[in-house]
């Protein structure tokens, strides 16, 4: 069957069909899903472009079934995924924690819509948390923030070889911005970029007799004895470390000389690198800081600037602190004093940065 992308391929496309067509590139062989907005296009889209290229879909009743078929098709050895949204990420929680448990390479977008509750359908940076720590478990897990549409392509296919390097669960983290406008990115064959792609294996039904030709598997998500399960989570957290630093990543403009450090992530970006820009032509010295990562968060890297000479820290977010809670958990003891712009559910522009920015000063 025909490759569903060769080349490289000037498009103009909506954030949830850039993700339909990233999986497509990836590789990934089937999706379940459950209809939420501000997600339903990427189902839409996997419906009438997968089966052209071999590729199945899978609604079920609701979202917890769509977490746990994705669990079962990665232990049976295809590349599957699901889409989310809000509630939907809120139901998801228990299949993603028995996914962190099992080491299941798990890869989920989620396009984040506001709370509590329902909330808005539209936009808002609130699942940062969820997604995040949401799990019953320690957060193990890999969570890439995209600005752009062109990032959600490129991280929906890495999300897919990082979950199946690492045996994490993965999130691609966009918003209800991110899902329905369009903007102009590139879509390519990762193959014909030098990307090696990581076919999946499956977890169960190995050949072989158990003891003569191979191990046991084991694909463990209950610990009867507490000792078992204390020695489990630091195992895993001992994996997980090793894997931070090969997987962090960030973003920053300006960070070598500022005195003030704007630290935002996903498209509230956009908006930091166009103030930053604004605020050095009037001669002040800002800087933008972006983590890429939002687990594992650069929290090293983040460090090393603060102790280069940053004078204050203003960290902008559409939600109440929930990037500013993690950034504080993850430099911890640095000394820089933090301000902070949370517009929960509403749109930043680089005139509300550049305004708060010129406040600090005063």
């Amino acid at each position: 069957m025909d490759k569903p992308v060769t080349g490289t391929k000037k498009v103009f496309m909506t954030g949830n069909e850039t993700v339909a067509w990233a999986a497509l590139a990836a590789g990934a062989d089937i999706m379940f899903g459950y209809p939420i907005t501000p997600q339903n296009e990427i189902m839409h889209y996997w419906t009438r472009l997968g089966p052209k290229y071999g590729r199945d879909f899978l609604q079920t009743e609701d979202e917890i079934s769509a977490g746990f078929t994705v669990c079962g098709a990665i232990i049976a050895g295809k590349k599957a995924f699901t889409a989310t949204a809000g509630p939907g990420n809120t139901l998801m929680q228990e299949p993603f924690s028995m996914a962190e448990a099992m080491r299941l390479p798990t890869v989920a977008i989620i396009q984040q819509r506001g709370g509590p509750s329902s909330g808005t359908v539209i936009y808002s940076q609130q699942e940062v948390t969820l997604t995040t720590y949401g799990g019953n478990g320690e957060g193990h897990r890999i969570v890439y923030s995209t600005a752009t549409h062109q990032e959600i392509y490129d991280y929906t296919v890495k999300a897919f070889n990082n979950a199946w390097k690492y045996r994490f669960p993965t999130f691609v983290l966009g918003d209800g911005y991110q899902a329905k406008m369009r903007e102009p990115l590139e879509i390519y064959d990762p193959e014909e970029r030098n990307i090696e792609m990581i076919s999946p294996t499956p977890l169960v039904g190995l050949p072989g007799e158990i003891g003569i030709d191979r191990g046991p598997q084991h694909l463990c998500n209950i610990y009867s004895l507490e000792d078992e399960l204390y020695e489990v989570v630091l195992q895993l957290q001992a994996e997980y470390d090793r894997m931070a630093p090969e997987v962090e990543e960030y973003q920053c403009r300006e960070c070598d000389d500022a005195d003030i450090l704007v630290v935002s992530h996903g498209v509230v970006s956009r908006s930091a690198e166009d103030a930053v820009r604004f605020l050095r032509a009037q001669g002040i010295k800002a800087g933008a800081f972006r983590p890429i990562t939002l687990r594992p968060f650069p929290g090293r890297a983040l460090r090393e600037i603060l102790r280069s000479g940053v004078k204050k820290m203003l960290v902008v977010e559409s939600a109440y602190g929930q990037l500013a809670r993690l950034l504080q958990q993850e430099i911890y003891g640095e000394n820089v004093p933090i301000e902070t712009l949370l517009m929960p559910g509403v749109g930043i522009i680089d005139a509300d940065i550049i305004n708060k920015v010129k406040s600090m000063i005063q």
